[in-house]
């Protein structure tokens, strides 16, 4: 069924959580709010929102989050990232209304835009323990959101910090130029795989000495998701990689996605054969092309939402058992909307 989900601003962006415990929770975020929806099959609810007071450039779920449809006991967490390079724990559960903690402004974060976020790997505690940004200065910063009380750092002179809690530490690797994306795996908890904006790809063992990191590189993408495999769309063209055979960063398999630059990738974490794409331009609409491995020289299926101007601003996979199903926004609207019928 599809479902249409009206936003009182602009969306700029959607994320799925892919945790056991939370899969029918939607992250949409406005201008200067984030909401948190549970997805049915009939209807999309508001179960928490956060006002974060500026526009919110990349976040990721908590490993913690637990859904309001699985437990009493459950549980909302998220960190984002503003537009004043400033960071924000958000959090809700029974016992507890909406809270935000801030950290990582001022001199102790980052000094450029922060585009993307990731929790540490893994299935232990450290999974939610430490969380990763990258940003437009060239840093990947690694935070411990649970540091020894006597190591944390003074805040930031008119730093909102919300709840009493310690300041979390940042552990930082500098690269070349500025990076795009970070991804981590739930195999490990030391990997993450960074991209940039000249199109590489660097697999980064964090607790590494860095004197000693030597940082497998490839080359070919600065808009990536790690599932297994992974992929990535550069300009015109999409490429695969299968994990597990490397290959000197040589692609397993590459194709064409959209005529002019391709703009978000997608893996479908519930059927890793099918993938998704789409172009940030009004020039195709608001379309987006779904993939399957098994068949990569064919022409993907093609769902158009809305004619030209009109463009897709994010997209993502849902998390939800069954026919595969993605949420897109376009303008103020949220379309929820399966990718096949049943048999």
């Amino acid at each position: 069924m599809d479902l249409q989900h009206h936003h009182p601003s602009r969306v700029a962006a959607v994320r799925a959580c892919y945790h056991d415990d939370a899969t029918d929770l939607l992250a949409v975020t406005g201008d200067k709010s984030i909401d948190v929806l549970v997805v049915s099959d009939s209807d999309c609810q508001i179960v928490a929102s956060f006002h974060i007071g500026a526009r919110v450039t990349a976040l990721a779920w908590s490993p913690r989050t637990v859904s309001t449809t699985v437990s009493d006991s459950w549980n909302i967490e998220l960190v984002v990232a503003d537009a004043e390079f400033g960071l924000h724990l958000l959090t809700k559960s029974p016992q507890e209304g909406e809270a935000r903690f801030g950290f990582g402004g001022g001199l102790t974060g980052h000094h450029g835009k922060i585009n993307d976020i990731a929790f540490c790997g893994g299935r232990g505690e450290d999974s939610s323990r430490y969380v990763a940004t990258v940003s437009d200065d060239k840093m990947l910063m690694v935070w411990d959101l649970e540091p020894p009380v006597d190591s944390t750092p003074e805040p930031s002179p008119g730093f909102d910090l919300g709840p009493d809690r310690p300041q979390p530490t940042a552990y930082v690797i500098v690269f070349p130029h500025p990076l795009t994306t970070i991804s981590s795996h739930p195999s490990t908890s030391k990997e993450f795989l960074v991209s940039d904006t000249r199109g590489s790809i660097f697999l980064t063992d964090w607790r590494s000495d860095p004197q000693e990191m030597d940082q497998d590189r490839w080359r070919h993408s600065s808009l990536l998701e790690l599932i297994e495999p992974i992929g990535a769309v550069y300009g015109t063209r999409f490429s695969v990689w299968d994990i597990g055979n490397l290959r000197g960063g040589k692609p397993l398999a590459y194709g064409v996605s959209f005529p002019g630059n391709g703009h978000r990738f997608r893996w479908c974490s519930t059927y890793p054969d099918y993938f998704a794409i789409s172009a940030q331009t009004p020039t195709h609409g608001a379309v987006i092309h779904v993939h399957n491995t098994n068949y990569l020289q064919a022409q993907p299926t093609e769902f158009s939402l809305l004619p030209k101007p009109h463009f897709i601003q994010d997209f993502d996979f849902l998390a939800l058992r069954g026919i595969p199903r993605i949420a897109a926004a376009v303008g103020h609207e949220i379309f929820i909307f399966p990718i096949g019928v049943d048999a």
